[in-house]
Order: structure tokens, then sequence, then C-alpha cells
């Protein structure tokens, strides 16, 4: 009787088993997920094109963020050399962006950034370049992006001055993914590339965006 309810056990552990295996076959929901650092906030700025872009121009895209300012000699072009090689990893997919905020805006007109944008020769519905007020700027950067240590803020907004080469990832639902990629490793920039690929084969599932609408946050 020992043997057989053995046996009945051990059975029953393998059509368990099959089971589940053929549940999760074809899917990623048994690896570890990115984790979720932060999430999107409500707000609103002007691309290159001069038209409005608001968080909801954001929901089931995966977007990869960044700041940089046109005139920058440093680190910014080294940056968006980077980044144009995932651009042009992804610029086909409808459900990638990239969201490229200025934080110098006090130079960096639309017409500037337009002209920035034509150099690159790039799909300026893919990879969109915002200005705006500096304050919501640094803002996003901060509080939502995590891009910039908000220690870094002074009394007077015109006193500040973000210089970041660190990019972000959001998913298609408004949580920002993972962590901080430096866009000048190329290391970074290739795992980051892996990422994207993972997040793009993500259900959208519910909205995470803090926007009053969406947001049913964990």
């Amino acid at each position: 009787m020992y043997k057989k309810l053995i046996g009945y056990l051990l059975f029953a552990t393998v059509l368990v088993l099959t089971f589940l295996y053929f549940v999760f076959k074809g899917t990623d929901n048994w690896k570890k997920k990115l984790s979720v650092i932060s999430y999107v906030q409500p707000f609103r700025f002007t691309t290159q094109e001069g038209l409005p872009f608001t968080e909801k121009d954001m929901m089931g895209k995966v977007t990869v963020v960044e700041y940089f300012f046109t005139s920058c000699k440093g680190i910014c072009p080294k940056m968006n050399n980077n980044m144009k090689l995932i651009y042009e990893t992804f610029k086909n997919e409808p459900d990638f962006l990239i969201l490229a905020h200025t934080c110098n805006p006090e130079t960096d007109s639309i017409a500037t950034l337009k002209k920035y944008s034509d150099s690159l020769k790039i799909n300026a519905q893919k990879w969109v370049m915002v200005t705006g007020r500096k304050d919501s700027l640094y803002r996003m950067a901060r509080s939502v992006y995590l891009l910039d240590d908000p220690k870094n803020s002074v009394d007077k907004i015109e006193d500040q001055f973000i210089h970041t080469q660190f990019f972000a990832l959001v998913d298609k639902a408004g949580k920002i993914r993972s962590q901080i990629y430096d866009g000048l490793k190329k290391a970074e920039v290739e795992k980051l590339k892996r990422d994207i690929q993972e997040l793009l084969l993500e259900k959208s599932g519910n909205g995470n965006f803090a926007n009053g609408i969406f947001n049913n946050n964990p």
C-alpha cells in the first residue's frame, strides 16, 4: 500500500509539472521580471515639430528616456551616437519610442531641436525631442526618471543644470523598469537593447501612469 501511495504521488507530481510546462511554454512568465523603480507622472512639453507631447503619448510604448542639449560638445554626442544604435535596432517596432529632453531650454528652442533632429536623419515620431519649462523638465528627470540626484536642486531654477549620461527605460504601462543605464558604456547599451526587447514582448497590462486615470500602482 505504501509503495502504491508513493507511486500515485510521483504520478501526480509528473502530471502537475507537465501541466505547468505547457502553461508557461512559449511565454516569459517564468522569467524574473525587470524591477519597477518609479512611475511616469503627468507632463506637457513641446516636440521638435512644434507639437504637444504628454504622458498619454507614451501609453503602449516602450520608451527610452534621455536628457541632453544641442550645443553640448562633451558627453552628449557620444550618448546620442549610442542612442542612434538603439534607434536603428528598434525604429521599425511600432511600440518603441525614444524621448529626449533638453536640459537647456533657454537655448534649445523648437527650431534648434528640429535642426538637431534633422542632422541625425531620424524619424521625429520615433525619436521625439522635447522642450518646455525648465522646472518641469528637471522635476521629471529627478523625481520620475531618477536620472539626476534631487539633492542637486538649488533654490533658483536658473542656477540649476543637469548634465547626465544616463538613460531610463519605461514600459508600455508607464513604469520605469530595471535600472538606470550609462549611455556611454557599450555593455550597458547592449543590456538596454536586451531589456527593450523583453519589454516589447510583455503585454501592456494595467496602466500605472500617475495621471488620475492610470493609477493602479501595486
